[in-house]
């Protein structure tokens, strides 16, 4: 029987599965497994319905993973976190009933395996430790399904192949990493479910509704954010792995519905300095090529390897287990998108792209079994050959600052210790290239430590490629995510008292009582979220438009631009109730403030300067849905509620001919097409601004006002060259590459004293560039803020074609008048993946300041 032949065998099979019997839906995934223990319910018994069948919410995999436990005693449950919308994420250990019984001493030597110091060169008694890991993006649901068949299997099973292999490992499974997607995405399908099963693509079940389920609650790419560590499933996740270290670890995806199915090896790196050993990539990769395509064989499943996937981005759930010692493991299933969806071959129903997964689950723990030694030999030589590299490079280390900004500082602490990172306080002031790290807020990172791979990704820059195709971005340098100084070291400095979590604090001194004014310095990340806490309460906030330095507390201190004023004067609170409402907002966020006595200044603007401007509260709102990125709304979303503790409210495009703007004094549009912004709703929009309110846009939303003539500005547009130029076709995907800018990090000359950058001190400043978005510099000479400097590209692909032309002619950020009002338009996006801390600072001045800009004409 042909390949061809076998497939269309095995979708004619899986679409009868649904009006067959539940024995025969038991065959069709698992019959090779049999016997198994009837005290434990199959997945069908527990949710009365077959497997394949409905889609079933992350409620009754949570029951149904806790009966397994309570039934079998080869499994243990553990909640390992929660997500944003509290539902719970689940690990489930399960090996033998002896291995159960020993699993802290197992731990205990499985760890001194990833030990450097330790080299163990027996494995014979120790299982092998593999993490099965499923549906990181919510509407690619195959995965979660075929972790209830693969659990029930493992936990139920009496077949000797299955008890063998429970014998010789440890099995993680992790069902859903992504349950708030995953929901999202069940209960559309659920819904819309047709009775007949409906195959037409166009029908509503297998077209999602905005912002649809790939993501978190927040709109985030988790398979994104385990290098970025930002949102609560990957902070729970890196802590798990952090405890374990598992040896294989898998992430089951699904891809395009007219596609077959992947699995490793992909391509390795695009980059010239690929970060994982090429080990992991030729043997590991190939020994379980064989078995995964063995068993695909079987069934008659295409598929393909090689192709597509690369791991140059080091956060995927596929890769950065890869920097850790273990074998990352992607596969990519061709998605139904509901129950049953045609196809260029044929319909593909669920339970087939469930059973693909299903196969190569099992596939994997049996390679992983077989292949115990040799990957255990890998894990233990891992770190301590990561520490020879680092033995041999010529920068030995990192020093870093971040400046008077104490909660950037420990941010990025923050993150370099979730990786496992070691950090050491600097012990004697230092100067580097021209740069002065003081002992007080700087930082060393050794390079020779077992974490070397994690220093190189958050640290090194790269600018040459093999390669101009990426799945992603192709820059991942945190350290400049953060706005962070920092020099390579050829040799290390005096370090000895190692960061931990516990003594990554910020101390906060108490404010006496002042009758007159305080201060607090903008120069904070947590500023303007302690500042819209005092405007909550009813504080009346001014900022100061120009430095100065006063005495408080017989010190002289510097308050630069965007600085914080409360006259005490001005207040309806009493001095005590002021006092402590002021102290109370500092220590929750961190954040100095000062008493002053008096109004007279040592240098600088007074108190009673009309220097110092009164602030108004924002009232912000953002338009969604339609054709608005769920990301970058996602990340605004985020920004507003869990950075500055504020509302913003999040209006479909759909509505907006019947929104009161007169509610808000601030708009945001991220990135969007805005197709049902009608020729009245523009105008609409447009005299609001003009009223005197800011409009905040970004990427392609400043591209779009500007071609719709909101705004008086324009486009950098490259001249279109006469020659013809001939190209063979296979080159044509290389090609579209070098057009594009997947993902790069680039410098921006600042203006530092315009109100979009108080609370920076530096005018060099990185931002992140994915796209082709480029702003002509206004013609109003003061109202360009940022701009492309002259030699820009600090890391990640671009062609020499784009780096030539575009950046020298364009602007970053620039403002426009229009009326009493003012739109800021962003050529980039300042809030990518919730992890620019350097930039989303420049866009919450917009949201803070943006009535004091009104530059002359």
């Amino acid at each position: 029987m042909t390949l061809m032949a076998k497939t269309s065998r095995f979708l004619f099979i899986s679409i009868l599965f649904f009006v067959c019997s539940l024995s025969f839906s038991q065959d069709y995934f698992f019959k090779e497994f049999q016997p198994f223990n009837k005290d434990i319910p199959s997945p069908e018994a527990f949710l009365e319905y077959p497997i394949g069948s409905n889609h079933t919410r992350h409620d009754l995999v949570v029951a149904y993973i806790k009966k397994l436990a309570e039934t079998s005693n080869r499994v243990s449950l553990k909640i390992y976190g929660k997500t944003h919308e509290n539902r719970k994420l689940i690990m489930l250990t399960i090996t033998s009933v002896e291995n159960h019984k020993n699993i802290e001493s197992i731990k205990e030597r499985h760890l001194d395996v990833v030990n450097e110091n330790i080299n163990v060169t027996d494995f014979s008694d120790l299982p092998i430790f593999i993490n099965l890991g499923y549906n990181i993006h919510g509407n690619e649901p195959s995965g979660t399904e075929a972790a209830l068949l693969t659990a029930y299997v493992l936990a139920a099973s009496n077949h000797p192949k299955v008890k063998k292999y429970l014998e010789n490992s440890v099995v993680f499974l992790d069902p859903t990493i992504n349950p708030d997607g995953r929901d999202r995405h069940t209960n559309w399908v659920n819904t819309f479910k047709g009775d007949p099963l409906i195959a037409d693509k166009y029908d509503i079940e297998h077209n999602e509704g905005w912002p649809r389920g790939r993501t978190n609650h927040y709109g985030f790419d988790l398979n994104r954010d385990l290098l970025l560590a930002v949102q609560p499933e990957s902070i729970a996740r890196l802590k798990w792995f952090h405890e374990w270290y598992p040896n294989v670890v898998t992430d089951f995806h699904e891809m395009g519905t007219n596609s077959t199915f992947f699995f490793e090896p992909k391509v390795a790196s695009a980059s010239q300095d690929p970060l994982p050993p090429l080990e992991n990539y030729t043997t590991l990769n190939d020994v379980f090529a064989k078995e995964f395509s063995s068993e695909l064989d079987k069934i008659g499943t295409l598929y393909f390897t090689k192709e597509k996937y690369d791991a140059t981005y080091p956060g995927y759930g596929s890769t950065y287990s890869d920097l850790q010692g273990s074998l990352a493991l992607l596969f990519e299933q061709a998605s139904s998108r509901g129950h049953l969806q045609e196809t260029s071959t044929g319909d593909l129903t669920f339970p087939f792209t469930i059973k693909n997964q299903f196969v190569c689950s099992f596939a994997t723990i049996k390679a992983a079994t077989e292949n115990k030694n040799l990957l255990y030999k890998y894990q233990n030589n891992f770190f301590r050959s990561s520490i020879k590299k680092a033995s041999k490079a010529d920068i030995k280390g990192y020093v870093f600052h971040n400046n008077q900004d104490k909660n950037r500082n420990k941010a990025f602490l923050d993150l370099l210790l979730q990786h496992k990172i070691n950090v050491y306080p600097l012990e004697k002031d230092i100067h580097v290239k021209s740069k002065t790290f003081k002992r007080e807020n700087s930082y060393v990172v050794p390079t020779e430590q077992p974490q070397y791979l994690m220093v190189k990704a958050l640290f090194e820059t790269h600018k040459k490629y093999r390669d101009s195709v990426f799945y992603d971005t192709s820059s991942w340098s945190l350290v400049n995510a953060f706005n962070t100084t920092y020099s390579g070291l050829v040799k290390l400095p005096e370090i000895s008292k190692l960061m931990t979590a516990a003594s990554n604090t910020i101390s906060i001194s108490k404010v006496n009582i002042s009758k007159y004014a305080y201060l607090i310095p903008w120069d904070d990340y947590n500023a303007p979220a302690l500042l819209y806490s005092l405007q909550k309460s009813g504080i009346i906030v001014k900022t100061a438009t120009k430095s100065l330095k006063v005495l408080s507390n017989g010190k002289e201190i510097t308050f630069s631009r965007g600085s914080l004023l409360i006259p005490v004067s001005l207040q309806s609170l009493n001095h005590d109730k002021l006092n402590d409402l002021i102290n109370t907002l500092g220590a929750k966020f961190k954040v100095q403030a000062y008493n002053v006595d008096t109004g007279f200044s040592i240098n600088g603007i007074d108190l009673g300067s009309s220097n110092f401007v009164s602030l108004k509260k924002p009232k912000a709102m953002m338009l969604v849905e339609g054709g608005v990125s769920a990301y970058e709304a996602g990340e605004v979303w985020h920004l507003f509620e869990k950075r500055l503790k504020m509302p913003v409210s999040k209006v479909p495009e759909r509505i907006f001919y019947k929104a009161d703007l007169s509610k808000y004094n601030v708009i945001i549009m991220v990135s969007g097409k805005y197709n049902l912004l009608s020729k009245s709703n523009r105008e609409k929009l447009t005299n609001w601004v003009a009223l005197g309110n800011t409009l905040i846009t970004t990427r392609t939303a400043s591209s779009w006002i500007i071609k719709n003539k909101l705004v008086k500005e324009a486009l950098v547009l490259k001249e279109k060259d006469s020659s013809y130029l001939r190209i063979d076709y296979g080159e044509s995907r290389g090609f579209n590459g070098k057009k594009s800018i997947g993902g790069a990090v680039f410098e921006v000359d600042l203006d530092i004293t315009h109100p979009l950058g108080y609370g920076y001190l530096n005018r060099k400043l990185p931002v992140y560039k994915n796209n082709r978005i480029w702003l002509k510099p206004s013609k109003n000479k003061f109202s360009t803020v940022a701009k492309y400097s002259n030699n820009p590209h600090i890391d990640g692909f671009v062609s020499e074609e784009n780096l030539s032309y575009y950046p020298k002619r364009s602007a970053s950020i620039i403002t426009s008048k229009l009326g009493k009002g003012r739109v800021v338009m962003f050529a980039d996006n300042p809030n990518f993946r919730g992890i620019w801390y350097g930039t989303n600072k420049l866009f919450i001045n917009a949201i803070f300041f943006g009535s004091l800009i009104n530059p002359p004409n």
